[in-house]
């Protein structure tokens, strides 16, 4: 009866905690994937590695008990606005915009016999507890600390951060997407239509593709412009984006973007729905100086496609599968530029193809999946890079 509301603050964000393998809970905080088929969500070729299983070893890492009280003691000396700030986060799994968590970046946390950066330590138990390094995070644009060399106070909010995509090298060749299948359907040998491929199906608007003419009217530049599919539908408009960073998702407690859920549908299929029900808070589209990262805020894999991650000199795609939390680097401009060399004759005939980067939500495609196109995925987006 004489409990104080900080007391109060940390037990429920301890109780909000990331689970560990075997507790009987589901997932939370974003680190979970979906199930499913073994063709849509199994661990098939092209998809990122380390995925966070929430399994944590056994041998160094101290007791419950031990993670408990140290854990505990860390979150006493947060200030109450910051206790606040950082539960509204965790339990709303990233989906609420949250401040910054800033605390001193050089003390060390000391668990059975492995030693932690405070950072580190709330990194683990609120997301990833199989977490081992920092190298394997990547701050989102959105967050105090984000550019910043070893920034002392650093942000500790745990959905300020995601986890880098590692991608398979080399991948099997099973997993491989012909590049033929690209070609344009009126040149000589060409594989499928451009509808059947996922390849770009239309022209963008004269003056939606053109960064001069926005200009001139008086609007910024978009840097990229978004469609959204279902199967071989386009649903809604294209939505030009100028801001460096783009929230699409479906439903989101806190959030202005491109909203899927108030795009008008008469696809009436029981499996479009579902995946649809399944986007959730979906993916965050940033154009940061390396390239455009997406970071997928989603309880459910993607599937990313993009000529940029692929070797330049292959004559084949991979579809990358990309689980909860992780993000990873879509589009290399650098890249994309070294693809429109003349003796390139597959880019020279559709210069667009090097420039485009296909995203499916939940269900995957490609030669190691059911579906082989993506047209034939329930729910995708077709992103359009203007690389003026």
């Amino acid at each position: 009866m004489f409990r104080t509301k900080r007391s109060g603050l940390v037990r429920r964000l301890w109780r909000s905690r990331a689970p560990v393998e075997g507790d009987g809970e589901a997932d939370r905080g974003g680190g979970g994937g979906g199930g499913g088929t073994r063709h849509d969500h199994g661990s098939g070729a092209g998809c990122c590695m380390g995925k966070a299983t929430g399994k944590v070893a056994k041998s160094g890492a101290g007791t419950e008990a031990e993670l408990k009280a140290l854990t505990h003691s860390v979150l006493k000396k947060i200030k109450e606005k910051h206790l606040e700030a950082l539960l509204q986060a965790v339990e709303s799994k990233g989906g609420a915009r949250s401040p910054c968590l800033l605390l001193p970046s050089k003390v060390d946390a000391k668990v059975g016999q492995q030693s932690y950066s405070l950072p580190m330590l709330l990194y683990k138990v609120f997301r990833w507890p199989d977490l081992r390094h920092s190298s394997e995070l990547k701050r989102l644009s959105c967050c105090e600390s984000y550019g910043k060399t070893n920034p002392d106070p650093v942000c500790c909010n745990p959905h300020h951060m995601s986890r880098l995509c590692e991608l398979e090298s080399p991948p099997p060749p099973y997993s491989r997407y012909p590049m033929d299948y690209l070609k344009p359907p009126d040149s000589p040998d060409s594989g499928p239509s451009s509808s059947e491929t996922g390849g770009t199906t239309y022209s963008a608007p004269v003056g939606l593709s053109d960064s001069l003419a926005l200009q001139e009217s008086g609007e910024r530049a978009h840097w990229c412009v978004v469609a959204y599919w279902e199967e071989k539908t386009r649903v809604g408009r294209l939505y030009s984006v100028q801001e460096p960073s783009l929230d699409i998702f479906y439903d989101l407690p806190q959030g202005n973007g491109f909203c899927l859920g108030q795009l008008c549908s008469d696809n009436k299929s029981q499996l479009v729905q579902m995946v649809r029900a399944k986007i959730g808070y979906g993916i965050q589209l940033t154009r940061e100086p390396d390239g455009v990262w997406v970071y997928n805020r989603s309880c459910y894999p993607i599937f990313i496609k993009s000529a940029t991650l692929d070797n330049p000199d292959s004559r084949t795609l991979l579809v990358h599968k990309v689980f909860p939390g992780f993000s990873i680097k879509a589009f290399d401009y650098d890249k994309a530029c070294s693809l429109q060399r003349p003796n390139d004759h597959e880019f020279t005939q559709q210069p667009r193809t090097g420039f485009t980067v296909q995203i499916s939500f939940v269900k995957g495609w490609g030669q190691c999946y059911t579906r082989q196109f993506i047209s034939s995925c329930p729910c995708w987006l077709e992103v359009i890079f203007n690389t003026r």
